[in-house]
């Protein structure tokens, strides 16, 4: 892989990364959620490199970013529910599992092998014009080494993965800072809570999501038990303690939205886990203060569970 230091590119680059994804390279850019670390879905060459520069398992699928509905619709079955949540929610913060349609082109390894794909539209206006422009449906897990935090600026992307991948697109900080919700269809069911919050598709059903417990075998990505992980260790639910991340009145070395915003809190999770990750000693564990269980803390819980979860391997 070229150094990734002399090609850290610019939305007047935007031209030149659609033709990097168009020939087979691997080119990190920005969603409002997460830094995605995109290659053509349909060419298995480049989303074996993927895999490989990421250090992730090939049992974990891929979500697949697509810059229309017409795209979308060429790879998968949309059902009643799906085309509902995708008219209410596309562009958005949310990825729909949905069965493969036959003729659909994508490579086996972006399904990690199921009859079933995971597909979102990015709202983040750069990342839907690359896409537009690239005019292929996108791989993209986010832009980190597997199971460790993921990225919401183009400097984590190439803290993590300079020299194994081809550029990054640099669109400055991410506005929702949590990877997407995942919904399936057929029966209808969460798979991860993310940057939609969970109440917002609850209103636009009618009626509670049913929660999906968490295979053995991933049906979507985000679901292995350790992931998101700082290299210290995580406790949560904490109150006081030497080395602390805080929320509202419970206070630390940072804290993730001192007013107790959600929102706030949600976009600085992995910057701020990055940071205290940084200034941990050996021996320091980051300490964690409680977030309430509604809205975007379903998300930020499910993230900080799993970076406090024993680890893989």
């Amino acid at each position: 892989m070229t150094d990734l230091d002399t090609l850290l590119l610019g939305p007047a680059d935007l031209a030149k990364v659609a033709k990097m994804l168009q020939s087979g390279q691997l080119v990190a850019f920005p969603t409002e959620t997460v830094y995605g670390l995109g290659a053509d879905a349909r060419n298995g060459s480049a989303v074996a490199a993927i895999y490989a520069a990421k250090g992730r398992p090939s049992f974990n699928p891929l979500i697949v970013h697509v810059a229309s509905m017409e795209q979308a619709e060429a790879l998968a079955h949309f059902d009643h529910d799906a085309r509902a949540l995708a008219q209410a929610f596309w562009p958005g913060p949310l990825s729909l599992v949905l069965p493969l349609k036959d003729g659909h082109g994508l490579s086996s390894l972006v399904t990690a092998g199921l009859d079933t794909v995971a597909i979102r539209m990015p709202a983040q206006l750069l990342a839907r014009d690359l896409l537009a422009l690239a005019d292929c449906p996108v791989a993209a897990p986010s832009a980190n080494p597997s199971g460790q935090i993921s990225p919401t600026t183009a400097a984590h992307v190439l803290a993590g993965l300079s020299g194994r991948i081809d550029a990054v697109l640099d669109g400055g900080p991410c506005k929702v800072g949590v990877e997407s919700t995942i919904v399936a269809t057929s029966p209808l069911r969460l798979l991860r809570p993310g940057g939609l919050p969970v109440e917002a598709l609850n209103a636009a059903l009618g009626s509670p999501l049913a929660e999906d417990t968490n295979p053995d075998t991933p049906s979507a990505p985000g679901q292995l038990v350790s992931h998101y992980a700082p290299n210290a260790r995580v406790a949560l639910n904490q109150t006081d303690g030497a080395f602390m991340l805080g929320f509202g009145a419970v206070n630390g070395q940072l804290n993730l939205s001192p007013s107790g915003d959600l929102h706030e809190a949600a976009a600085n999770l992995f910057a701020m886990l990055r940071q205290m990750d940084e200034l941990a000693s050996d021996t320091d564990t980051i300490r964690v203060a409680p977030i309430p269980m509604t809205g975007l803390g379903l998300a930020i819980n499910d993230r900080l569970t799993r970076a406090a979860a024993p680890r893989l391997g």
